[in-house]
């Protein structure tokens, strides 16, 4: 097995367990951690017995792949100097925050060959993996995605954050393209939008309602699927998958009979198995799961359902909400 040097740059919250996956994994070294504060890579790199950089220009010429893991407005420069030194890459999401910068960074990665693939980490979720099966025509799809509040990741709003997650599923699922978007969303702890709704509408006629928030007093990750004949439940959160198959006879209520199937997965590392398929793709040089360009389709819905918001919160009622929060 080829030994691949690896690095993470950037070892904050999510980037100290990137670089503990790399540590731990056979056939890959890593070489190194990068963070602008001294302290917080010298940490990470005890811990995970490597060497601590402040500048990730420095780690570059040393790694064959490298996870991208700084904040969100920084993904563009740092990704592109990645790819100029020919590096592989895993890049959390959002991979940018525009169009442009993921369009540039898909077109230099492609024109080097090299792997950019997008931390779309919930795809690597047993739950996700087992629903695929018993997919055939998704005609409407309910998602809910809410968490408590925690101050990190502040610096986009909870549709880059959350949602973007719900997207990515749902446009894999669905295939088919966009027809219409209506949202509505609200700041309420951050100056930017800390809850929303987006009702996608499919050229096909699947519609997905998607809710997410970041300042709930409760975690919840789940999503409905239904479609012709049968009713898809998936518990992200718990790992657990419900199916309800419509049978042939009619009950005595009138109601069909249901196949009922219900599935429970232990307690999986997500983010290992993410990094694992990372590193296979860098090894045998293939296409990830999530590549540039699913992360591309991700980025542009998103960014529709944000700009969509900001237009409907130019409401008097939102002018309201901002004065408040500024107090």
């Amino acid at each position: 097995m080829k030994q691949i040097r690896a690095g993470v740059i950037g070892v904050g919250y999510l980037g100290r367990f990137h670089a503990q996956k790399y540590a731990a994994m056979a056939g890959v070294e890593l070489v190194g951690v990068v963070d602008v504060n001294p302290e917080q890579s010298a940490a990470v790199a005890a811990e995970c017995s490597c060497s601590a950089f402040t500048d990730y220009r420095e780690l570059l010429p040393l790694v064959d792949a490298v996870s991208v893991v700084v904040p969100t407005s920084y993904h563009y420069p740092v990704a592109l100097d990645c790819i100029e030194a020919g590096v592989d890459m895993l890049l959390e999401k959002p991979m940018t925050t525009t169009l442009a910068e993921a369009d540039e960074l898909i077109e230099r990665a492609d024109d080097r060959s090299l792997v950019l693939q997008v931390g779309h980490l919930e795809r690597f979720n047993p739950a996700v993996q087992a629903m695929e099966p018993f997919l055939t025509t998704p005609v409407f799809i309910e998602s809910q995605r809410i968490s408590t509040f925690k101050n990190r990741g502040v610096d986009v709003d909870v549709v880059l954050d959350l949602m973007i997650h719900d997207i990515d599923i749902i446009l894999n699922i669905v295939k088919s393209p966009l027809d219409q978007i209506h949202t509505v969303g609200t700041p309420v702890v951050t100056p930017t939008t800390d809850i929303a709704n987006a009702r996608l509408v499919f050229v096909n006629g699947a519609t997905a309602n998607i809710t997410v928030s970041r300042i709930s007093r409760v975690n919840s990750r789940k999503m409905r699927i239904f479609q012709p004949g049968s009713y898809i439940n998936v518990d992200f959160a718990n790992r657990k998958v419900m199916t309800i198959q419509l049978g042939d006879q009619l009950l005595e209520s009138g109601m069909p009979e249901q196949d009922i199937k219900i599935s429970r997965f232990p307690e999986s590392d997500a983010l290992r198995a993410e990094i694992e398929h990372f590193m296979t793709s860098v090894r045998e040089r293939s296409q990830p799961l999530v590549s540039g360009l699913a992360g591309r389709r991700a980025l542009d819905v998103a960014l529709r359902v944000m700009d969509q918001i900001r237009e409907h919160q130019k409401h008097e009622v939102y002018q309201q909400v901002r004065a408040g929060l500024k107090r």
